[in-house]
């Protein structure tokens, strides 16, 4: 058992690591250089900005399907609220995916001699969209030529071009309004002419001819 000088000594033993300890840590602090203290300020930022990433990511809206089975998404960007898209039917020619969709009707412009015409929506049931795309990369197909033919028991109740366009929330595509007489099932047949235009070597040997594609669609109002 110790005794008290033993006990005084172990004490004044103690107080003095621990006294050393603590100027050793404060040592260590003010031989970190302003650039390692940024360094370490950055990591934490760094950390907390992936850290709202991951949970802005988690709380977009996913895609759900709708009665009839068409794909419907919903997104707001930079403000501007899309219309619910329904995708009527998809397939993919010689690499080239091509996908009809459609939204609500929307007023646009073509061009017209020096000026621009205003087409308005009117009666219409819906904007068609086709979209040619790379069925590997996604990446749009300009310059190509696109018409579509709507029927119904043989008689023919949409047959125009689809105008190449442009929007800020659709991207590029090739579109027209639709003016459907009631609901029901309906024949749609697109007609994608080659695009013209200079290719890279990878495009060199595909769509170089006329293409059509015929599908068969329900339609229901309120897509």
């Amino acid at each position: 058992m110790l005794g008290r000088p033993s006990l005084k000594r172990a004490a004044a033993s103690f107080a003095g690591l621990a006294a050393l300890a603590i100027l050793l840590g404060g040592c260590a602090s003010a031989d970190k250089t302003p650039a390692e203290m940024n360094m370490s300020t950055a990591t934490t930022a760094s950390s907390t900005s992936t850290s709202s990433m991951s949970s802005s990511s988690s709380s977009m809206i996913m895609p759900t399907s709708n009665s009839d089975g068409g794909l419907v998404a919903s997104k707001t960007v930079d403000g501007l609220k899309a219309v619910p898209t329904a995708v009527l039917a998809s397939t993919t020619w010689q690499g080239m995916r091509i996908t009809a969709e459609a939204r609500s009707p929307v007023a646009f412009l073509v061009p017209n001699g020096t000026s621009m015409q205003e087409i308005k929506p009117g009666n219409a049931s819906f904007h068609l969209m086709v979209m040619l795309t790379d069925a590997q990369t996604g990446v749009p197909i300009p310059y190509a030529g696109v018409w579509a033919t709507v029927t119904r028991a043989g008689k023919i109740i949409f047959d125009e071009r689809q105008w190449p366009m442009i929007s800020r929330y659709m991207g590029p595509h090739y579109g027209n309004n639709v003016t459907l007489p009631s609901n029901g099932a309906y024949q749609l047949s697109l007609l994608v002419s080659p695009p013209e235009v200079a290719r890279h070597l990878e495009y060199a040997n595909v769509w170089l001819k006329p293409h059509r594609v015929d599908f068969t669609f329900r339609w229901k109002q309120g897509y």
